[in-house]
């Protein structure tokens, strides 16, 4: 048993480090003696402690105490409850001016507390040093009539060293966006826990419909944080975003912890967790079950990436659930700053396209280099196409053009992207469908090193073919094995596939292989 986060309300543990989403077993949990509720998951929350208490934590495990943590919650200084504010919290009356004013009049060290009730809100703002909290029983509930949003500027000049402010940003570049549910612009030290439900009601609006458009801005978020840092998520459950649901960029030091999203299978670019050019970011315990990948990973397009050069790079997931998706965990496509040192481990996955997957393509710039990359002890449950590394990604208005989908190879320059060496290991598949992995590199620059290590991956016995990788002249798949094209060095060590029709490795433009793969009896 761990202590993963401690605040004056809250605490969050890890009850079964070697479980992944779920807890191996059966373990209940005490704390100063009195029973605890729990979902039986490896990383369990607890809320409505006293600040600046001594509390001891127990773990039992078949009526035997297993271990114990002693620890004391951080102090507060007040709590300021939006209703004495002005919210009503019935679902009909506005009550965003109540709570943007707790907010703003909230002292360093305070809690804005949110209890029972739906409030409707336009977007609101934080600030920094405190907490917001939003109780179980309570929703957020936002405004649809995209008029009442404000809109950030995507790219205003400034007297400063870059020459400009970023404060909107869509799908990589800095353009107008509409402000969030949620939005922290230059702030740190906050705390957003609870149990309560922030929803983005996407549905009674037109966000959803002719998504790609600009219509006064681009759709905003629930969740957006701007030049932010020390942030805590805890807890709370995200739904129906108008787009991605949670965007934080250029951050460091955020940390996400048992949080759920919820969006429909066919909600566009509903993306759970996009941090794009941040530093220092731990998803635990985490659920998304959404209409697009569960977790992007980004460093903006071609003009974010040569300006600032600014990676996505120490990156912890483990512990989550991806329930549904286009991808469990996704890298790029827009990575043009890089992303490197990214660890997923101990995560489920269920019902998604593809589960683990990178993908970029020719013009996402030098600086585009995704490195150190590691994927351990996931498991996959009827995910179609476990495995995938796509260098020829068609997004974007030009992604068909030939220069960049051409198979032929092209002068390697300063808008070539690099993939550099990815890890999978102790990857378990059931019931795939596609492939167990496809790997596509650029023909003038391969991808340097994949490694597949003790990985597991059985095909369901009736499936439909899908293309595996999102470029032109990729085939459609059904119960093929490992596929490699343009790829340096490709280790198979202890790979096991069952139900596969055809070769267990098709290796085309692969300089080194190490074939360690076979077909069990």
């Amino acid at each position: 048993m761990k202590l993963l986060y401690v605040s004056a309300r809250s605490c969050a543990v890890l009850v079964d480090e070697e479980g992944d989403y779920r807890a191996r077993r059966a373990v209940s949990l005490t704390l100063n003696g009195a029973d605890v509720d729990v979902e039986g998951r490896s990383v369990e929350s607890i809320f409505g402690l006293k600040p600046d208490t001594d509390y001891v934590l127990a773990a039992w495990e078949d009526g035997s105490m297993r271990e114990e943590i002693a620890f004391r919650t951080e102090p507060e200084i007040c709590t300021l409850n939006v209703r004495r504010f002005g919210a009503v919290g019935d679902g009909v009356h506005d009550d965003t001016a109540a709570l943007q004013a707790a907010i703003l009049c909230c002292p360093a060290g305070g809690r804005v507390l949110i209890e029972r009730g739906a409030y409707r809100t336009g977007p609101l703002f934080l600030k920094s040093h405190i907490t917001v909290e939003l109780k179980g029983d309570a929703e957020l509930r936002l405004a649809t009539d995209r008029a009442r949003f404000p809109i950030l500027p995507g790219m205003t000049p400034a007297e400063n060293a870059a020459g400009e402010v970023l404060l909107g940003s869509w799908e990589g570049n800095p353009l107008d966006c509409f402000a969030a549910a949620l939005n922290g612009i230059g702030v740190e030290d906050v705390r957003l826990i609870g149990e309560g439900l922030i929803d983005g009601r996407a549905q009674y609006g037109d966000w959803w419909l002719d998504p790609k458009a600009k219509r006064g801005a681009f759709r905003g978020r629930l969740l957006y944080l701007r030049d932010c840092r020390d942030i805590t998520v805890q807890g709370l459950r995200f739904r129906n975003s108008p787009s991605w649901n949670l965007h934080p960029a250029f951050s460091e030091n955020l940390t996400f912890i048992n949080i759920g999203v919820d969006a429909p299978a066919d909600s566009p670019n509903t993306d759970g967790f996009d941090p794009e050019s941040c530093r220092n970011v731990r998803v635990y315990g985490a659920r998304f079950s959404v209409g697009d990948d569960c977790v992007a990973i980004k460093s903006g397009k071609l003009y974010m990436g040569k300006k600032y050069r600014r990676p996505c790079e120490d990156i912890d997931i483990a512990y989550c659930a991806m329930l549904r998706g286009h991808g469990g965990v996704t890298i790029g496509s827009e990575m043009s700053g890089g992303v490197r040192n990214v660890r997923v481990r101990r995560c489920l996955m269920r019902g998604n396209d593809r589960g683990l997957r990178i993908k970029t393509r020719r013009g996402r710039g030098d600086s585009g280099v995704i490195d150190d990359i590691r994927f351990e002890d996931v498991r996959m449950e009827g995910v179609r196409a476990p495995l995938v590394v796509n260098c020829l990604y068609f997004c974007d208005p030009d992604g068909h053009a030939e220069w960049v989908q051409s198979r032929e190879p092209r002068p390697a320059d300063g808008t070539t992207p690099t993939v550099g060496e990815v890890r999978f290991e102790r990857v378990r598949a059931t019931d795939c469908e596609v492939c167990a992995a496809y790997l596509l590199g650029l023909p003038e620059r391969p991808v340097a090193g994949v490694t597949l290590r003790d990985c597991e991956f059985a095909f369901a016995a009736e499936g439909d073919s899908m293309r595996p990788a999102m470029a032109d002249g990729v085939e459609e798949c059904l119960r093929r094995g490992v596929i490699a094209r343009y790829v340096k060095r490709l280790s198979l060590e202890n790979v096991r596939v069952q139900g596969v029709e055809g070769p267990l490795l098709e290796a085309h433009q692969v300089t080194e292989v190490n074939n360690g793969v076979k077909c069990p009896v």
